[in-house]
């Protein structure tokens, strides 16, 4: 059992991902320990903060030892395959998870490995951040109905958030400029769900009367060199205190990060009280632990 794509484990395994992942916040002690003398392997191909730390914490609260890895180290797809690479480690480890620039390689490490496989972030996906986000939405009021506008690129994020909420019920709108809505399979993936999945190309019209409105950076890792490019195309659709205002009297704002201020969003909408990026960051740390015990437990 893998967690490469945000639906792997179906859509009642979302729902029950986000309620394993409140159980562990609201009471942590029980499932201390509860994966002792498993070792689980953090591969980073890019890097990261909160990705790092939450499963390196996360892995060491739940009794396992965590053995991470770095690209320099690893060499995958240049030094070493990535079938190679996925054959050696679960030999040694008891689950995989892996960041990654390529979807495919971590697709191929699942297809060799028997040993869970984990994705914590790829081109096409980020499984782990959509489980914590819909945790942060719960937290502020049910998923099922509930309506999240992402304004901003199309991204990693965007698609499995889009997957993930529709699976859950949600409504989940995507503002953007022409050009960078998410790739159509995943639309059609999130449309055939539950849930209502809505395209725009004007944030006011996605943001209004939204619960949540969400943002992520103009630029990902990878698309560095389009940065000017994608600068003037975005600034339209920075979430600042007019936009918020058109969202839901008791919105919430959530913002993966890390964020630039003045770019994404505005320093008002990021320290705004109905901010609730930092809990939404605390919540990768629930969330991951809830996707590590539901594959390893």
């Amino acid at each position: 059992m893998d967690f490469v794509n945000v639906l792997d484990l179906g859509t009642d395994g979302i729902a029950d991902l986000v309620a394993k992942a409140m159980a562990m916040k609201a009471d942590p002690s029980s499932f201390d320990g509860s994966l002792a003398g498993q070792r689980v392997g953090l591969f980073f191909q890019k890097p990261s903060t909160r990705t790092r730390v939450s499963c390196e914490v996360g892995t060491a609260q739940l009794g396992a030892q965590p053995i991470v890895l770095k690209n320099d180290e690893v060499g995958l797809g240049t030094r070493e395959a990535p079938k190679d690479v996925a054959q050696v480690l679960e030999r040694y480890l008891d689950v995989l998870a892996f960041r990654v620039f390529d979807h495919q390689d971590l697709a191929t490490m699942a297809e060799h490995a028997e040993a869970p496989v984990i994705n914590l972030l790829s081109d096409l996906e980020h499984p782990c951040q959509a489980i914590a986000d819909l945790q942060t939405v719960a937290e502020h009021r049910p998923l099922e109905g509930a309506t999240i506008a992402f304004i901003g690129d199309g991204n990693n994020v965007a698609q499995s958030l889009m997957v993930a909420g529709s699976a859950v019920g949600a409504t989940v709108r995507i503002a953007g400029p022409e050009g960078y809505a998410p790739s159509q399979p995943f639309v059609d993936l999130a449309a055939g769900l539950s849930g209502v999945i809505e395209l725009y190309v004007d944030p006011y019209e996605a943001v209004k009367g939204a619960d949540v409105v969400y943002t992520d950076v103009w630029t990902s890792m990878g698309s560095e060199a389009e940065a000017a490019e994608r600068h003037a195309s975005f600034q339209p659709f920075q979430v600042d205190e007019a936009l918020f205002a058109a969202a839901a009297d008791d919105a919430i704002f959530m913002h993966c990060l890390p964020a630039h201020r003045g770019q994404e969003v505005s320093d008002g909408v990021m320290d705004h009280a109905r901010s609730r990026v930092y809990d939404q960051s605390e919540n990768r740390l629930h969330s991951f632990k809830a996707i590590l015990h539901t594959l390893a437990g």
